[in-house]
């Protein structure tokens, strides 16, 4: 305060409406209506200079000061993109701080039997009778041990626990990769294991189905040590536990496993005495109940009766139940409750936090809710190649993360060794090819993308539907095409130098299905086509794909409806034809993607 007795706050010379708020303690809404009063119509995002943010700040019980410039430029600090959660942890005073129980994540290929393994694991923990057994299904339960406590999730598998991570939700400390012992590693256990790394999480591996007399353990632990999931007994850091799902064998070595990896984990603890915060795992509306959400307590201690903030969903806590349906009054940390109580639905993958009141939490929604309504306004720039090296020498980027997918394995193989190459090489950003796999671009590749920051580089592949192209484009993934390694090399290794150029993105405007292919003297082969989706240019380029593979990328040579030429098709359904410059392979059943060059800003 000043001699008057008059609060101060130092201003910068420039400063958004939610920096405002922040440094005079008060609602952005607050601000934004003082502003509509002096005759300013802002958004929370914007930015107001010194003089009006003075004014403002008057008229709200404060006088502004100009901020103290500093002598040295301050190197901006890279953005805190943890969960909030773990945010708040880090100011919890150490004393208050004790071990929480473990929570584990269960992922694999589709029938190496996760669910079964996860039924054995929850009914061999659950006392009969206990409210009639397992009777409320709610995405995720405990199970003891040795006096311990394990909290298990029960997601449907990879695809969902990278779709929390993209939303900022990291509720998995170990996770673990079943594997069946006579399939081995299959593409999707490959895909589930890259999706666990990038999370930074422990892996677990329990060999499963090894009652089989077809089962080949030490078969599957070459293909894991082969994906760098080298076992313990071969002088590698992965656990690898052999269980039987069906003879219900191993569980207990198992559970065991998780309490070892969890006692070598420093940041397993929380403060069970704090206001509690985590991350909603699941959510729907309740015809009888209303909305019903699962939460993950991962710091404090949640209460019946707490007012919650779960994204732009809020309520107090009417009811709380634990996995088995019991009514509770409290849940600690690393606790899985379903609540009810809330105004609507929350995504999963939000975080939550408790406040004070009811009329705190409309005042958090309601800045949220203005946020997101700016945030749609705003241009999402994909993490662009070319832009890499940049990020490195401004300190916002230590690696390139890559995606890389190919046509075929003999491909894959030397543009994975390739970029590992480079990364060995100079004294900029590394490579970490990320996953690596064959097959087309899926929309499970984009979401991985998103949730580690990569780019994704296709070999002889485009995106393998609509999906996830469109993802792509609306998360901002760099999705970056190639027909020669060399170039796809050499782009990287520009890249990594600071010496590629701008990036040209390709962008499909239309589709269409070859139907028949007949040959015209003088002009060669002509694809007669329906078209699916979009638009035909003449003056654009074209693809041709057979299943998931690439067969050729150039330009659209004619198109034609009867016997005109016309420069374009645009009515879903019509048929025309049309011919490809320097390209007489097309079949009756290719997939045309037509497409034009636009540079990325």
């Amino acid at each position: 305060m000043n001699d008057n007795g008059t609060r101060v706050v130092e201003l910068p010379s420039i400063v958004t409406v939610r920096d405002l708020a922040l440094k005079i303690k008060a609602s952005p809404i607050d601000v934004i209506k003082s502003l509509m009063s002096n005759g300013v119509m802002a958004n929370i995002n914007q930015q107001l200079d010194f003089d009006t943010a003075a004014l403002i700040a008057g008229d709200l019980g404060y006088e502004a000061r100009p901020e103290a410039t500093a002598v040295e430029e301050v190197e901006a600090a890279p953005q805190d993109t943890r969960p909030e959660w773990k945010r708040l942890l880090e100011r919890e005073d150490a004393r208050d701080m004790v071990a929480r129980p473990p929570v584990v994540t269960i992922l694999g290929h589709v029938d190496h039997g996760k669910t079964s393994l996860l039924d054995v694991i929850r009914k061999a923990n659950v006392a009969a009778g206990e409210a009639g057994g397992i009777t409320q299904h709610i995405g995720a339960y405990q199970v003891q041990r040795e006096g311990r406590t394990i909290t298990f999730l029960d997601t449907p598998g990879h695809e969902a626990f990278t779709a929390m991570r993209a939303r900022g939700a990291q509720s998995t400390d170990i996770a673990i990769l079943v594997v069946a012992a006579d399939d081995g590693v299959m593409p999707q256990t490959r895909e589930a294991a890259a999706h666990a790394k990038a999370a930074q999480v422990p892996i677990l591996v329990a060999l499963n189905k090894i009652d089989k007399p077809n089962a080949n353990p030490e078969r599957v632990k070459q293909q894991l040590a082969e994906i760098g999931l080298t076992p313990d007994d071969w002088g590698g850091d992965t656990m690898v536990v052999p269980v039987s799902a069906k003879q219900k064998t191993g569980i207990d070595d198992l559970l065991e496993a998780i309490l070892l990896t969890a006692d070598d984990l420093p940041t397993i603890k929380a403060n069970p005495k704090a206001s509690a915060t985590g991350t909603v795992l699941e959510a729907e509306l309740d015809k009888s109940r209303g909305v019903q959400a699962t939460l993950l307590v991962q710091n404090g201690t949640l209460h019946a009766g707490d007012v919650i903030v779960a994204g732009t969903a809020y309520g107090k806590i009417r009811a709380m139940v634990n996995e088995i349906g019991k009514p509770i009054r409290e849940a600690g940390p690393s606790t899985p409750v379903s609540v009810i109580g809330l105004n609507e639905v929350p995504v999963a993958g939000d975080p939550f936090i408790v406040v004070g009141t009811d009329r705190e939490a409309r005042t958090i929604v309601g800045e949220r809710k203005l946020a997101v309504r700016e945030a749609k306004t705003e241009v999402v720039k994909p993490t662009s190649l070319d832009q890499i090296f940049a990020r490195f020498k401004a300190g916002e980027a230590k690696e390139l993360v890559l995606i890389v997918k190919a046509d075929v394995q003999g491909s894959l193989e030397p543009i994975v060794n390739s970029l590992n190459k480079l990364s060995a090489e100079g004294d900029g950003p590394k490579v970490n090819v990320l996953y690596a796999e064959t097959g087309a671009i899926t929309e499970n590749d984009v979401n991985l993308a998103v949730a580690s920051s990569a780019i994704i580089l296709g070999f002889n592949v485009a995106p393998g539907d609509a999906a996830a192209s469109r993802v792509a484009d609306t998360q901002g993934v760099s999705i970056r095409l190639y027909q020669v390694i060399y170039r796809l090399i050499e782009d990287v290794e520009k890249a990594l130098k600071g010496l590629l150029g701008p990036e040209f993105k390709p962008v499909t405007i239309g589709k269409a299905e070859v139907r028949m292919v007949f040959k015209i003297p003088k002009i060669g082969l002509i694809a007669g086509c329906v078209l699916r989706e979009g638009e035909a240019r003449r003056n654009g380029k074209v693809r041709v794909l057979r299943g998931a593979k690439l067969e050729h990328e150039g330009d659209v040579g004619s198109l034609k409806r009867e016997k005109d030429d016309v420069r374009d098709v645009k009515q879903s359904g019509m048929e025309f034809g049309v011919g490809i410059k320097d390209y007489e392979n097309v079949k009756v059943g290719d997939i045309l993607e037509f497409f034009v060059i636009q540079q990325v800003n």
